[in-house]
């Protein structure tokens, strides 16, 4: 098999491997818009690709063991095909020759340096993504999935306090089409974009701008909740407890608010959790926080636990927000943890601390205490001072798995 990148100006921009692999190849897959770049080289059978595009891989697969050629988009391994068939082939089977990405592209004729720029795939994801990336000062590259793409990013900038940013939509680049525009996402009235474009935005952000900080312990007031939720100290050290590592996945058991798991994958692109929350209305202000932070493919079940826990993939790391007294509940999640996964409960009541007790005598793990006081106003108006308000004190059991 073999994987060849095509850019805007089709043929003419391929070397003589490239070439020569798309005449040999008795089957070509691509989209509509590669097959008619590249149609003066086909020889073999040319494949669109079928609908959903979740199927690709297999469809290509089915034909192991004949000179088959994939099309794809600048690099294939740029949030292309090629990083969907690398998990399904190996290397000595295949051969893949990459045009310039269209990252490339952007930050060549933005002279933007790659490393310092934030790269980003919309094509068929929330725009929502790109509200964790959105910080004075970063630089942006983002893949789009149509014409209407800018205009909305454009829309959600300015609704989140950005609109002073710059905005500029690069479409068809590299081919006879290219064209490179700019401007204020306030002033956005850009008409008849091509629908292969790439958004580039430089971040400028203004007083009310909703700006996610890099640590974790966000403050609560970005989250919505009801009360529900993980006071931001406590939810600091709890997200140190979890220990999040590349490429894990959480349960985060009586989700409440969600924030644990949204500040869980607000750590790592690579990480993924579960939000499991029995109360319609708890589950669907998950869904709207997750959004607001950027994370909005943060997955959301409306169930009760444990029960709903066995259909669950394994996970790495579980934070029992609410229901550790309930029979069976840390037992099943101590069973569906893989082998170094860390479960973290926090206890607020006597009865949860009374539990935790106990199974920190049968199975170990580490006990702590925590405390917090605010200082917060006290006295009549006019003559007012200051004194510590104590909060409800915390008792977190941690757990690693053999």
């Amino acid at each position: 098999m073999s994987i060849v990148g095509i850019g805007e100006e089709g043929i003419d921009g391929l070397g003589e491997l490239a070439r020569g692999l798309i005449e040999s190849a008795e089957i070509v897959f691509g989209g509509a818009r590669h097959l008619a770049l590249a149609a003066p080289l086909i020889r073999g059978s040319a494949r669109t690709w079928g609908s959903p595009f979740d199927l690709a891989a297999a469809e290509v697969l089915a034909h192991r063991g004949r000179p088959v050629c994939v099309l794809a988009s600048g690099d294939p391994f740029q949030h292309g095909i090629g990083s969907v068939l690398a998990r399904h082939v190996a290397p000595d089977e295949t051969i893949a020759v990459p045009a310039i990405s269209a990252f490339s592209l952007a930050a060549s004729r933005l002279l933007w340096p790659l490393p310092q720029t934030t790269l980003l795939s919309l094509c068929g994801r929330s725009l929502d993504f790109i509200r964790a990336h959105l910080q004075p000062g970063a630089r942006i590259l983002a893949l789009t999935s149509g014409a209407s793409a800018p205009a909305a990013i454009a829309e959600l900038l300015c609704n989140a306090g950005f609109g002073e940013s710059q905005i500029t939509v690069l479409e068809a680049l590299g081919g006879p089409r290219e064209r490179v525009r700019s401007t204020r996402a306030t002033a956005f009235n850009f008409d008849l974009i091509a629908a292969l474009n790439t958004v580039a935005i430089e971040v400028a952000a203004d007083a009310t701008a909703r700006i996610v900080s890099r640590g974790a312990g966000r403050p609560d007031e970005l989250f919505e909740h009801d009360g529900q939720i993980t006071k931001r100290e406590i939810r600091a050290l709890t997200l140190s407890a979890l220990a999040p590592r590349h490429g894990e996945h959480l349960w985060d058991v009586g989700a409440g608010s969600g924030s644990v798991a949204i500040e869980w994958m607000l750590a790592d692109l690579s990480l993924s959790a579960t939000a499991i929350e029995r109360r319609n209305d708890r589950a669907a202000r998950i869904r709207r926080n997750a959004a607001a932070f950027g994370v909005p493919d943060l997955q959301v079940l409306e169930a009760d636990a444990p029960q709903a826990l066995h259909r669950l993939q394994s996970p790495n790391a579980v934070f029992i927000g609410g229901g550790a007294t309930t029979p069976g509940m840390i037992a099943t999640v101590q069973a569906a943890l893989r082998a170094q996964g860390r479960l973290v409960i926090n206890a607020v009541t006597l009865e949860t601390e009374a539990v935790l007790l106990g199974t920190h005598a049968q199975h170990g793990g580490t006990l702590i205490r925590m405390d917090i006081h605010r200082a917060s106003p006290i006295g009549s108006e006019g003559a007012q001072s200051l004194s510590w308000r104590p909060a409800l004190p915390i008792t977190q059991w941690t757990w690693v798995k053999p």
